[in-house]
């Protein structure tokens, strides 16, 4: 009875059914507490009530009942896991409780549960250690921890987990060193030890041989490893650790001082953590906020087609609603396709650019989600703030709106997206300490927020100008798009800013052609560029976009109007068109600097609003 939009309670009248063995209400409206009355179901083998909006605690009478399969994870329950259910001998498939509100620790008395194979506890508030006893898990196979407060150190019993696949203790604050044995675990296809407290040397052996199985972001005490993951060599200082029995002399004989300084540390550290929720969204400033790959999965219903609203090279975009300071924010999250190769560094390109930015007119990441889906399979996304008016390709050339008026007909309507992209770009190239290449800019990386401003996005191959190219990775090779690259980047020269204005010339006349640089109009020999020089000055008007050309009015004194308004168009326009020929030079060097450029637009666009006051600026830009 799932996905049904079932809505009240769970009746307690349901535990006098005696021969029930299974109940499964999961993806509805179900709200309350779950009755304890179920423990009184004798027979029930499989409880799955996940996807509802469930509260309360967990009954501990649900350890009477002969569960093998428990799933209650995506609701508010609150309270501790009762001891009772880690008693329960039946179980032997799985107990998802994660993406709840619940506390306290996890008890010694997991051990017990000698059959499970998966625990998934993630996205809760429970803090502590994990128990030693996890090591008695022997089935155990999936263990999903993330996003809670866990502390210490792994415990060495976990050596003993022989057939564990997947290991996701993400988002905690877990310290000490990654223990050597978690690289003899031969199963181990996924681990995710990313945002804790780790430090010292990265084992090399088993699934730390594979980059694209193991996640370490967030650890900075981390050191050695192989060569692929770039941490810094270790040291004797950060390799060898005193023992134990050192550290407690050590603190002993400094108590009064360690007192007071670790009690201060745990106030502000503790303050700081606050901030780190996974289930709140918040700008991104030094940090990055995490969320959690099951709030994503929710938040786009399943990153169903139906909330699909693009995709790219290295992944696909779906508008989503997520929950921020006690209010519904809608959002657009944009998955990465990691079987893709070069996504993972498409991803971490937009991660370490968009760190460093912050501009008006360059769409803004709200949160990221490096983690591992429900499968165990790595899992990459980063949320941005949605832009309703989608991206400058679809106001371009999908020339009807939904309420039958064509798109982006005003031509300084235009103009200012172009000079909102050119700020935008004039930002990056004088960027400090380092200037930042784009990469890729063409009209579907331009969002359009609910005022036509614009905010250039996707920087999946934004490149820091002192960075070299690892041209062995095939990295080197992704330099855009064909028709916005340029000609350049096609005989393997280093990427560079002029790279951007290249593709920002090609930008400009599309925007005022209506043509695409790929349209079967063109081929090698005659481009758009060229297309549009050749009309330079007296055919202009052959390859304008009609849509930006105004319409002859009826008698005498609207024709007279009509030719006068078209003449200070087509002026406007053909100057525009000219910056662009003059960005796509195909000589790097010939190309002028993209503030040279802005200055150029905002002075036509100046010029313009002068000689036809009567109509004033057409846009809010």
């Amino acid at each position: 009875m799932d996905y049904n939009h079932l809505e009240g309670t769970i009746p307690a009248s349901l535990g006098k059914i005696k021969v029930l063995n299974r109940l499964s209400l999961p993806h509805n409206n179900l709200s309350g507490s779950i009755p304890p009355t179920l423990g009184n179901l004798t027979a029930l083998n499989v409880l799955l009530l996940q996807g509802n909006t469930l509260d309360g605690r967990i009954p501990s009478s649900l350890s009477s009942c002969p569960i093998e399969q428990l799933d209650l994870s995506y609701n508010s329950l609150t309270g501790t896991i009762p001891k009772e259910l880690f008693l329960m001998s039946t179980l032997s498939s799985f107990m998802l409780l994660g993406h709840n509100l619940i506390s306290g620790t996890l008890p010694s008395e997991m051990g017990n549960l000698i059959n499970v194979g998966v625990f998934d506890f993630a996205s809760n508030n429970i803090s502590g250690e994990i128990p030693a006893s996890i090591g008695e898990c022997q089935s155990l196979q999936y263990l999903h921890i993330s996003g809670n407060s866990l502390q210490g150190e792994i415990p060495l019993s976990m050596e003993q987990l022989k057939g564990l696949l997947v290991l996701d203790l993400s988002s905690n604050n877990f310290s000490g060193g990654i223990p050597q044995f978690l690289g003899n675990l031969k199963g181990l296809s996924a681990l995710n030890l990313s945002f804790n407290n780790f430090e010292g040397e990265v084992p090399k052996d088993g699934v730390f041989l594979n980059l694209t199985a193991i996640s370490i972001n967030g650890n900075d005490g981390l050191c050695g490893g192989i060569p692929q993951l770039k941490l810094p060599p270790c040291t004797n200082h950060t390799t060898k650790k005193p023992s134990r029995k050192l550290v407690m002399i050590i603190s002993i004989c400094s108590a009064a001082l360690f007192i007071t300084l670790a009690s201060a540390l745990f106030i502000f550290y503790h303050k700081s953590r606050k901030m780190k929720s996974s289930a709140q969204l918040s700008l991104i400033s030094e940090n990055y906020m995490r969320v959690s790959y099951a709030e994503l999965f929710k938040a786009t219903n399943g990153f169903s087609s139906e909330n699909l609203i693009g995709a790219g090279s290295f992944g696909s975009v779906y508008k989503g609603s997520m929950q921020s300071n006690d209010q519904q924010v809608v959002v657009a999250v944009k998955v990465f396709n990691l079987k893709q190769r070069g996504a993972s560094q498409s991803f971490d390109a937009e991660c370490e650019t968009l760190r460093c930015v912050r501009h008006r007119n360059l769409v803004k990441i709200l949160t990221v989600c490096s983690s591992i889906d429900f499968e165990g399979h790595d899992f990459k996304a980063l949320v941005y703030e949605f832009l309703t008016n989608g991206n400058l390709e679809e106001w371009l050339h999908q020339q009807l709106m939904g309420d039958g008026e064509y798109k982006a007909k005003d031509h300084i309507a235009r103009l200012s997206i172009a000079i909102d992209v050119a700020f935008s770009l004039e930002y990056l190239h004088q960027h400090k300490p380092l200037p930042i290449i784009h990469c890729d800019l063409k009209p579907s990386n331009v969002l359009l927020d609910n005022d036509m401003v614009a905010h250039v996005a996707d920087f999946g191959l934004a490149r820091f100008v002192h960075q070299d190219l690892e041209k062995s990775s095939g990295w080197a090779s992704m330099r855009g798009t064909i028709g916005y690259a340029a000609p350049e980047y096609g005989l393997g020269n280093q990427v560079s800013i002029q790279g951007d204005v290249y593709s920002y010339g090609i930008l400009l006349l599309e925007m005022f052609t209506g043509k695409r640089p790929t349209d079967s109009d063109f081929g090698e020999v005659i481009g758009l560029r060229e297309y549009v020089q050749m009309a330079l000055p007296d055919k202009i008007a052959n390859v304008i976009d009609q849509w930006l050309i105004p319409e002859m009015g009826n008698d005498e004194q609207d024709k007279s109007n009509s030719n006068e308004s078209r003449d200070l168009r087509l002026a406007c326009i053909s100057s525009i068109l000219r910056i662009g020929i003059s960005c796509s030079e195909k000589t790097p060097t010939d190309r002028p600097q993209i503030g040279d450029a802005l200055k150029e637009l905002l002075a036509i666009r100046d010029k313009f609003h002068r000689n036809h006051s009567g109509e004033g600026p057409t846009s809010s830009h």
